[in-house]
């Protein structure tokens, strides 16, 4: 009787709802072993798709970036084999599981490094806030310019066709532009003494550095966040509007958050490409104290100790890897904030 009434019961629960509402397929379901598969298919259609980028960048940058690092730290078999014959004042290991840090202690224990150093993170740092400072008031004005008032929109658009000027000018022509103009006998000391008075020089200076690297890098700021403040819906601005807020607290509250990935991206690849720069240093700036850039090409050729060239290019590499970090946090908060992830 026992094992008549548990088939009973099996046969019930195998049997359909009598609510005529089909059960759903189940995990070892025919129905469901397709869905994952075809789901499996389309994930790996996306790698695919996505890998050869992946990569090249793994090839032409993640590796020789990994063979460099290991050169500094003592390894000088393989790939690094060639520079380290004719290199001077370096540091070797034996094995292959073997560090040193010989080359890391002859950089950090060097004034001239620290002193660069330090005025290549308080220039990257002024001319980044400097840089996203002048995009996001140049956006601003874009986007509050009324459209009935003829010469604020004129000076509006003259104001965005002049801030990209920038981006179609070589780096060299525009350093050496930049030196003569404010060399001892450029335009500014020329103007100041047929006024009268004498005009500074800042030709070969760390100012006429950061006035080069600003130039350089505005138009790309200027074009990320216009067209981040340009994406805002005007629905939003207005109802801010007819709530009393003023432009200040429109910005702070509506535009700003809507705006946070591409100031982002503008300050990121701002501080990126200041902290690596070389040209606008080596050509406008003074022999000593110089960039992190110039002293790495320094290093290299004209001292014939690249271990050290190298150690300095991995401490550049390591902060822009700060801002590198800034910059996926926000992509994250941004994706998190739409439902992507």
């Amino acid at each position: 009787m026992a094992a008549e009434g548990a088939r009973a019961l099996m046969t019930i629960a195998k049997a359909p709802s009598s609510s005529g509402v089909a059960d759903g397929p189940t995990s070892d379901s025919p129905a469901r072993k397709k869905s994952n598969a075809s789901g499996g298919r389309r994930r790996l259609g996306g790698l695919l798709l996505a890998s050869p980028p992946i990569i090249v960048v793994a090839i032409f940058v993640g590796f020789p970036i990994l063979v460099a690092m290991s050169y500094s730290f003592g390894h000088i078999g393989g790939l690094n084999k060639t520079i380290a014959t004719i290199a001077r004042g370096q540091h070797t290991v034996d094995n292959w599981y073997q560090v040193t840090l010989g080359a890391y202690q002859d950089v950090f224990t060097d004034e001239r490094f620290r002193r660069d150093l330090g005025v290549t993170v308080v220039i990257t740092l002024l001319c980044t806030v400097i840089v996203v400072a002048l995009a996001w008031v140049i956006a601003l004005y874009l986007r509050t310019a009324p459209e009935g008032a003829r010469f604020r929109a004129w000076v509006a658009k003259l104001l965005s066709s002049l801030a990209v000027v920038p981006m179609f000018i070589p780096v060299v022509i525009a350093s050496w532009a930049m030196l003569t103009f404010y060399a001892s006998d450029g335009l500014v000391r020329s103007v100041c003494a047929q006024l009268g008075f004498e005009g500074p020089i800042w030709g070969y200076t760390l100012v006429c550095i950061a006035f080069g690297l600003i130039w350089t890098h505005l138009p790309f700021a200027t074009l990320m966040i216009t067209s981040g403040v340009q994406g805002v819906p005007d629905s939003l601005i207005e109802a801010a509007r007819d709530s009393g807020a003023g432009l200040l607290t429109i910005v702070r509250t509506v535009i700003a958050p809507l705006t946070l990935v591409p100031t982002v991206i503008a300050l990121t690849f701002t501080a990126i490409g200041t902290l690596g720069s070389f040209t606008v240093p080596y050509f406008t700036g003074p022999n000593a104290p110089t960039m992190l850039g110039v002293d790495m090409v320094s290093y290299f050729q004209s001292y014939n100790r690249p271990q050290q060239s190298v150690v300095m290019a991995v401490v550049v590499f390591g902060i822009a890897a700060v801002f590198g970090a800034f910059y996926v946090w926000a992509n994250f908060r941004s994706a998190r904030d739409a439902g992507r992830v």
